[in-house]
């Protein structure tokens, strides 16, 4: 064969495959060149497309993708195909390029800066890397600026990402090694990482850390893991010295923990000795402070004084640490020492009122309770009840024209989250709504809400409902879906069904679906092993965690754990939802000693911010159902009997 051939034969097939690559790139990207099948057909052609994909089958899903483009879920497929295709820039640059506005552009540009950075392409890696909060590719981004000659930029944003006491992702090793080997780090540096872990508990990167030290501080940092460890050993004299400051008052806050009350003797019997710095010892003021105020002890209101700049958290914990010794001239002197915008607060109004009445004010209590009552929460119905007003109950539904809720539903974002739901991709679902109302401005919010109400995503209109900050569309907020199971199971274990829908409306905002982090299922948040046990009461067969996401079984074992919690606790509606969401056996230990206690001071005092949250939105909530529910004789006094002693 003649070398002319060769070359001209070279030179067609480079034709060729140029010619295959650009119409590749025309058929994914240039949606108008292609006919749409059917929307029903599409939705087939998709599964199998993206079955395709997941074999490796290109040929495949060619063939299908042409009958795809304008597909709702198209940029969804191409990001799924691309992640197998990384390495061919002009298609990602177009993916990148054409569906910009889409979530899975800025998806499938992490995943190919990972994979420029493990090919160290790092000119292409500076052009394309746009800020995110991925805190692996931002190390990486500083390590191309290193690489690249932006030394000093990458060393400073090395030094900020050091100063903290997580451990950091893998893809931050070169970029640390690199301000470790600098000039920029200091000894006082690696100090500050070394507290900084220890104050999380995170004890691996701390030993890390001390393997970084000068031998002299390796010996000092050893000490201080030992103290970590069993921090009784600050109770040797030998600690009790200003070198120790700092390591002293890390060893107090440690014993804390086990032995508040050791601890808070060693700390008052030495600071003076020990004398560490002012911000040292206010931190270590505080956190004993606090950690009696949720104890519910009685030392706590004058701890509490010993802080001398109060912070939102102490200036609240010291309400609460007079109304435990309900000695109202010191709940006053709490209150007054809230800022302006903090006493405004329902809650704030309401003990300010209590305060009034219980020294003697009673004209004036009673024209705080009177304005209060016009607040549709639970410190609004506690003070209506006092002072004999309806419970505000003010529905005011969104009306808006069929047209506008089209016209968002038609925009892509929205059609996108529709075929996700119509696939059961619950959790794309969620992830790609909160992406589209991200990008609409705050008066269409309201549109999103009632859209997705319309849809019957009961959570995502009240999540939408709440961004959009209006409170009035009282069937949105509140709806009643699964009425006849919530009637039937309340029935059965003689329950209200109104508090029943608070439950649920509280623990997932009526998802069917939901799950928390740690495992919680369903309707009523039911842990599957807490499910297996109830199964066994009733006498069923357990078939499941994920029967648990099935209405009927949710709410049936709901209905029932939360009549168990109320059987313990003598019928006391805030204990049984309080021990419904932190355990009955630490509302044990939250009980008074051998006194009752009336209900609010009882509920404001609960140690677990998210409890005391739980435990009034519940109570209101079931109140606001009972009037969606048209039964209004519900009273929160009738709720809320003295909490009796353990």
């Amino acid at each position: 064969m003649k070398p002319f051939k060769n070359a001209n034969s070279l030179q067609t097939m480079k034709v060729k495959k140029m010619f295959r690559s650009l119409l590749l790139i025309s058929l994914i990207f240039l949606p108008s060149i292609v006919l749409s099948n059917t929307l029903e057909q599409q939705r087939t052609d998709f599964l199998q497309a993206e079955q395709a994909v997941n074999q490796g089958n290109e040929a495949a899903f060619l063939q299908l993708n042409t009958g795809l483009v304008d597909y709702p879920l198209y940029p969804y497929l191409q990001y799924q195909w691309l992640n197998n295709h990384l390495p061919d820039t002009d298609k990602i640059l177009a993916f990148l390029t054409t569906y910009s506005d889409s979530r899975y552009a800025s998806m499938l540009r992490a995943k190919w800066l990972a994979y420029l950075a493990d090919q160290q392409r790092w000119n292409e890696f500076i052009q394309n890397y746009q800020a995110s909060d991925n805190t692996a590719l931002a190390c990486q981004f500083q390590w191309a600026n290193y690489q690249t000659g932006n030394i000093t930029q990458a060393l400073s944003e090395a030094k900020r990402l050091w100063a903290k006491g997580e451990t950091l992702p893998d893809e931050c090793d070169s970029l640390l090694s690199a301000l470790l080997a600098s000039p920029v780090m200091t000894s006082e540096l690696i100090w500050q990482r070394f507290e900084l872990a220890l104050k999380k508990d995170n004890v691996s990167l701390a030993s890390h850390i001390q393997g970084l030290m000068a031998k002299t501080d390796q010996s000092i940092a050893d000490v201080w893991l030992q103290v970590h460890k069993t921090p009784t050993l600050i109770t040797q004299s030998s600690f009790w010295n200003p070198i120790m400051g700092q390591l002293f008052a890390h060893g107090v806050l440690r014993m804390a923990k086990s032995n508040l009350d050791n601890a808070i003797a060693v700390w008052d019997n030495n600071k003076a000795a020990v004398n560490p710095n002012h911000e040292t010892a206010q931190q270590v003021e505080r956190e004993l402070a606090l950690a009696l105020a949720r104890k519910r002890d009685i030392r706590a209101f004058d701890r509490l004084n010993l802080v001398l700049n109060p912070d939102e958290e102490v200036r609240e914990w010291k309400i609460r640490a007079a109304l435990l010794a309900q000695n109202w001239q010191q709940v006053s002197s709490a209150l007054a020492g809230l800022t302006t915008v903090e006493q405004q607060q329902p809650k704030w109004q309401y003990w300010q009122a209590r305060a009034l009445a219980e020294t003697g004010d009673t004209l004036a209590a009673q024209t705080v309770f009177n304005k209060l009552a016009l607040d549709r929460s639970f410190y609004g119905f506690l003070a209506a009840d006092l002072v004999n007003q309806p419970y505000q109950a003010t529905d005011k539904p969104v009306l808006l024209p069929s047209n506008e809720l089209d016209a968002l539903a038609n925009e892509t974002d929205f059609k996108v989250a529709k075929e996700l739901s119509f696939h059961h991709r619950d959790l794309e679902t969620k992830r790609q709504w909160s992406f589209a109302v991200k990008k609409l401005p705050k008066a269409r919010l309201l549109i999103a809400a009632k859209l997705a109400q319309a849809w019957q995503w009961d959570q995502l209109a009240i999540v939408t409902m709440v961004q959009a900050d209006y409170w009035d569309d009282l069937a949105l907020r509140f709806p009643v879906t699964y009425s006849s199971q919530v009637q039937n199971n309340a029935s059965l274990q003689q329950l209200e069904p109104a508090l029943v829908f608070g439950l649920m409306r509280q623990e997932s905002m009526l998802d069917k679906n939901a799950e928390s982090p740690v495992g919680a299922r369903g309707l009523m948040q039911i842990m599957p092993e807490t499910g297996r046990q109830i199964a066994r009461k009733l006498n069923e067969p357990w078939q499941s965690a994920s029967s648990l996401f099935d209405p009927d079984t949710n709410i049936k074992y709901g209905t029932f754990y939360y009549k168990q919690m109320l059987n313990r606790f003598n019928g006391n509606f805030a204990l049984a939802a309080a021990a419904y969401n932190a355990g009955p056996n630490r509302v044990d230990k939250w009980l008074p000693d051998n006194k009752q206690m009336p209900a609010d001071i009882w509920i404001e005092t609960i140690p677990f911010k998210e409890t005391r949250k739980y435990v009034t939105s519940v109570l209101s909530y079931t109140l606001i159902y009972s009037q969606r529910l048209q039964q209004n004789s519900l009273k929160i006094k009738n709720l809320l009997p003295d909490v009796q002693s353990g």
